[in-house]
């Protein structure tokens, strides 16, 4: 097999670890737990949504893979496993890759990997397969699978194995497979000026000059024509799609308000279940800007369609939404953060005129997820709402997600860490990542002003006397006119850009001692370490993401691997990390990551400086015209670099298998329970066949 189709390999041996959460499930007031319940329930009634965005096969492949799997005489329940098996008549060794192949299509809710926007195939033959789908007897999986067999296992063309724009033959499920990437900008032009968010819609071709907007609600209004200003371009919006799931997640909203703390946060519900109802973005905005004022609740939420990530345009959102306890303990550590963070801002290395002119102190909080339906692995850090408006008027939240960052699986060797380091780095890795999510989250995304010109002579910033762009030493010359966004302007560079700035001020303030006191790291050789560990966790992050790479087509799979690999390069290039080749016991090439202790804040942390000023100077005054291009190069990959990204797809291991439990309002009873499932591919299938979405 070749080191790039062995990329596209479904995982083998996959870690599994439980997302633990019936302890703090358990420890709410009946009225939360119900609360959890609905919202949890609301969150996973839009999963499907991201089968469809993904691709346009992965629908049907997702029903097929829970199809094979549940009981035929009890569909809300999984079939007798072991009785498959047997039935299948495959070995040992085939039956593992054939439920492997399934679980992950379960996980992600496509054959796509969330993390890399690469296509699976199964590491099973195609004859197997389809021997072990004949034996599931259930009609409906094979009559799939008729329809599916060629994609399932399909690795030509290249292109197809990535999400990207259809006319360079990638794929994605947000827009039909004939438009290019020019249409889809214009069209985007056209929504704007008609006030039209896109965040909640697909797109499709259906004539030369002539497309559809389908826009996700439960209700169906009348068709909306738009057209653009020279009347060639005509845009049809129409409400409706995925009717079915947004009607679920509307109703399992409006059961939640039944069950909210206070006015505010029932407020909140109900705005979420119009959003739904309706398809109207604006719905979403006022509950997010509610969400905002519903401070310090016991349970926590979001749900809805938030980052743009996937779509190849950068302007299309995918579903999402969590439900989770607050740890308090956790949470009064954020909070003393909290406290300081107009202090730490200025630390940063930007004038007060790049900065907002009031920082609106965000609530902070640790949570203990109990639900998170997304696909794949849940974020360890979440900083919403994306609406620029409302973040820089009435701020912003975040959250740390405890039980995500601390879901580990043991016995999991690290890869391109030296053993001298290794003791050091599994010691500190997960309290180092603790303060770099924290100043990622509250000071990354919450720090930064952008110049706009609000309405037309009306200025956040004094444009009689503007600011210096310290890049220049002139005054600035670019900024945002009105109805311009960090999003519409950067496209789909804003999202691995901010990461990338995010990613830079936890690299600039994580040496900072008053930083490390507030997350009880006081003593010198233990700050010392921290500091090392969190370094070393970025540049070997910066390696790894060369596995999303694509060198066919010289673009980057992930957002936030693309960030990383630029902060390495930056690294790299100050003297503070090497790359070495090794050989390893077996006698196979590896390599691994070395950084200098005693250059971290000579070297290190003004490189790191010098990159966020860049990047926030850029992102502040909307200069696409440098910001763009400096980006480009900054994680650009020499043709050099091609043997590391094989050593790395090479030596990967696989990602874990995050099993998260369901809760259950049941017959009879009054109050909403959790239930977990054992730790195994057959555990897990099982969860998600009881999730009922």
């Amino acid at each position: 097999m070749s080191t790039s189709h062995a990329l596209y390999r479904c995982d083998t041996d996959v870690p599994i670890a439980r997302l633990e959460a019936k302890e703090h499930f358990d420890s709410l007031s009946d009225q939360q737990k119900n609360y959890a319940h609905f919202i949890g329930r609301a969150s996973w009634a839009g999963a499907r949504v991201v089968s469809a965005t993904t691709s346009h096969e992965a629908p049907v492949l997702f029903q097929m893979a829970l199809d094979l799997f549940k009981s035929a005489e009890d569909p809300k329940t999984i079939r007798d496993v072991s009785a498959y098996k047997t039935a299948s008549g495959l070995s040992e060794e085939s039956w593992k890759a054939f439920i492997e192949y399934n679980s992950q299509v379960l996980y992600y809710l496509s054959n796509f990997k969330s993390f890399g926007d690469t296509k699976f195939v199964p590491n099973v033959s195609e004859a197997e397969f389809t021997q072990a789908v004949l034996a599931s007897g259930s009609a409906s999986a094979i009559a799939a699978y008729e329809t599916l067999k060629g994609h399932i296992f399909a690795l030509e063309p290249s292109n197809s194995l990535h999400i990207g724009f259809p006319a360079d033959g990638h794929v994605t499920g947000y827009y039909s497979t004939d438009i290019i990437k020019a249409e889809v900008e214009a069209v985007q032009i056209i929504l704007a000026e008609n006030n039209v968010s896109p965040l909640n819609t697909r797109l499709f071709k259906t004539a030369e000059d002539a497309f559809t907007l389908k826009v996700a609600s439960a209700a169906v209004a009348d068709p909306k024509p738009l057209k653009s200003t020279d009347g060639k371009i005509t845009v049809t919006v129409e409400y409706g799609d995925f009717q079915a799931q947004m009607f679920k997640a509307a109703m399992s909203m409006k059961f939640a308000a039944e069950y909210a703390a206070d006015e505010t946060q029932g407020a909140m519900v109900e705005k979420y279940a119009e959003n739904f109802e309706t398809g109207d973005m604006e719905a979403h905005k006022e509950s997010q800007k509610l969400w905002i004022k519903d401070v310090g609740p016991v349970v926590e939420c979001n749900v809805g369609f938030v980052e743009t990530y996937r779509d190849p345009a950068g302007v299309r959102a995918e579903w999402e939404g969590f439900v989770a306890v607050v740890n308090k303990e956790q949470t009064a550590k954020f909070g003393k953060l909290v406290d300081g963070a107009a202090d730490f801002i200025q630390r940063l290395p930007w004038e007060s005129c790049y900065e907002k002119d009031v920082f609106n102190k965000p609530d902070f909080t640790s949570l203990e997820v109990v639900t998170f339906a997304t696909a794949g692995g849940p974020p360890a850090g979440i900083n919403i709402p994306n609406y620029d408006d409302i973040r820089m008027t009435l701020g912003f939240k975040n959250v740390s997600l405890a039980n995500i960052t601390n879901a580990k699986t043991p016995g999991v060797k690290v890869t391109f860490i030296a053993d001298e380091d290794i003791a050091t780095f599994e010691k500190w890795r997960s309290r180092a990542f603790e303060v770099q999510v924290g100043l990622h989250e509250l000071l990354g995304h919450g720090s930064g002003k952008l110049l706009t010109e609000e309405a037309p002579g009306k200025f956040n910033f004094d444009a009689t006397n503007p600011p210096i762009n310290p890049l220049t030493g002139n005054p600035v010359t670019s900024w945002y006119k009105a109805g311009q966004t960090w999003g519409s302007q950067f496209g789909a560079t804003a999202s691995t850009y901010e990461e990338c700035r995010a990613e830079c001020v936890g690299m600039a303030l994580c040496v900072d001692k008053e930083v490390l006191d507030i997350f009880h790291i006081t003593d010198e050789q233990d700050a010392s370490d921290a500091v090392y560990t969190n370094y070393l966790i970025m540049a070997r992050a910066g390696l790894a993401s060369l596995e999303v790479y694509d060198p066919v087509n010289k673009r980057w799979g992930q957002a936030h691997s693309q960030a990383r690999y630029g902060i390495l390069r930056t690294l790299m290039a100050s003297g503070l990390v090497v790359i070495e080749e090794i050989k390893q016991e077996d006698g196979s090439d590896s390599l691994i990551v070395r950084v200098d202790r005693s250059k971290i804040e000579s070297h290190g942390v003004p490189a790191v400086n010098e990159l966020l000023l860049k990047l926030q100077v850029y992102k502040s005054t909307a200069d696409t015209e440098h910001g763009l291009p400096f980006y480009k190069e900054l994680t650009s990959v020499p043709d050099e670099w091609i043997r590391y990204r094989e050593l790395v797809i090479a030596n990967k291991k696989p990602r874990m298998l995050l099993v998260q439990g369901n809760t259950f309002l049941k017959a009879g009873s009054e109050v909403a329970e959790l239930k977990e499932y054992e730790l195994t591919l057959e555990g897990f299938i099982e969860s998600v066949i009881e999730r009922d979405f």
